[in-house]
């Protein structure tokens, strides 16, 4: 929604809400310990140097600015490359460095640009106390200089300062602590939306394993339970029917080589995340064929009603839903007959119900491994509920209830 009204010109820039360009790599603890400022101190001297000249040509009632001047301005200036190490000790230093220029009588310029800088710098990475101390130690020193002690310091003759000026100082002061406390406010807000990406980004990335770990399961646990069923058939019959065996085999073959186009679909997505898959995702149009492969595992399926026009997430849900019933009947369930009955007729919900006659084979007899889950998963995903147990009668009935309109709240995830 925020990135949309960028776009369409409303509300505040892109980085205002999540931070200029080079915010992340600035952020970063490492670099920003590593990796000294040096252009921007460069700069911020140069422009000390270079200004201090120019406003001295102005004041021809202070002093000179002699070696010691330029020593000072070099110091104020140079301390800046340690201020995202050591920020409180730059602040200080800076603010040291203008109250002996102050105080030596020196030309007013843009030595105060340093101790801004730093003090910013300090009041953003959280150090607040300290860099107002420093501001607030400048300008008492400014006032000690221009109304006490301005007759023992240079330059000689130099007349008390109007108390105007301290006005303009203290303005100067509160706009450096308001502009600092601005964006150090921005600064945190900036990590925390950061932070809040970073685990959307974690959750999505979950998320679509999850999804390519349930695709893969159905996938998989459907074709290899028709190949081993298969593979009994041709090994029972290689000797005494060599055509049905070599029937057996065929299926298997088919089987495999479908299996392995899935899986390359799958797997695809994550060699290219983003792009359209190459085909397109199974739906419930698929149903006879998924009939057909249970008929070659020997189960026969009767089909009742007709799907209704789905969306492709939910489609895809109630295909695999039923191919994994199928499966968990060719798997634990000692009947070969098995019932999909469709339902839409409340224009609302899609109902699956997937029936067999039993009896349960074996200790997981009902597919209670990760098939059930994964069923659960993409129902709950859509809005909808899967219900599954043992029958009175010892049969086993998986009933889907799905959304065939998909929620706010799932539309507001995707």
């Amino acid at each position: 929604m925020d990135e949309q009204q960028a776009r369409r010109g409303g509300g505040p820039p892109m980085w205002w809400r999540h931070g200029p360009p080079w915010w992340n790599r600035w952020e970063d603890g490492e670099e920003r310990v590593q990796r000294r400022p040096w252009r921007s101190t460069l700069l911020i001297t140069f422009f000390v140097m270079a200004g201090s000249n120019y406003a001295a040509r102005g004041q021809h009632d202070r002093e000179d600015l002699d070696p010691l001047a330029r020593v000072l301005l070099l110091v104020a200036g140079g301390l800046l490359l340690w201020r995202k190490r050591h920020p409180v000790a730059v602040a200080f230093g800076t603010t040291a460095a203008a109250m002996v220029y102050l105080g030596a009588g020196y030309p007013y310029g843009p030595v105060f640009l340093t101790v801004a800088v730093a003090c910013f710098n300090a009041i953003v990475m959280g150090h607040r106390k300290a860099a107002w101390t420093a501001v607030g130690a400048l300008w008492v020193a400014h006032v000690l200089v221009g109304h006490w002690l301005y007759e023992w310091l240079p330059p000689s003759g130099d007349p008390a300062a109007p108390w105007g000026q301290e006005g303009v100082i203290a303005a100067w002061v509160a706009a450096i602590v308001a502009v600092s406390e601005l964006a150090r406010t921005r600064r945190e807000q900036w990590v925390k939306e950061r932070a809040e990406r970073a685990q959307a980004a974690r959750r999505r990335a979950g998320e679509e394993r999850l999804r390519i770990a349930r695709e893969l399961h159905d996938v998989l646990a459907h074709s290899i339970s028709v190949i081993n069923v298969q593979a009994g058939v041709g090994l029972a019959l290689l000797d005494t029917d060599p055509e049905q065996a070599r029937s057996a085999l065929t299926t298997i073959r088919a089987k495999s080589k479908e299996a392995l186009g899935e899986v390359r679909q799958v797997l695809d997505t994550l060699r290219t995340p983003g792009d359209a898959p190459r085909a397109p995702a199974p739906g419930l149009d698929r149903l006879p064929e998924l009939v057909r492969q249970a008929a070659s595992a020997g189960l026969t399926v009767d089909v009742e009603g007709e799907p209704p026009r789905l969306a492709p997430g939910t489609d895809l849900a109630a295909f695999r839903i039923v191919q994994e019933a199928l499966t968990n009947v060719v798997r634990h369930s000692g009947s070969r007959h098995a019932r999909v009955h469709l339902d839409h007729g409340d224009g609302a919900t899609l109902r699956l119900l997937i029936d067999d006659d039993g009896p349960a084979t074996g200790a997981d007899a009902g597919g209670s491994g990760n098939g059930l889950a994964g069923m659960r998963e993409r129902a709950a995903a859509l809005g909808g509920t899967i219900e599954a147990g043992a029958r009175d009668d010892g049969g086993f009935r998986v009933l889907a209830v799905l959304p065939l309109k998909a929620s706010a709240e799932t539309k507001e995830d995707r």
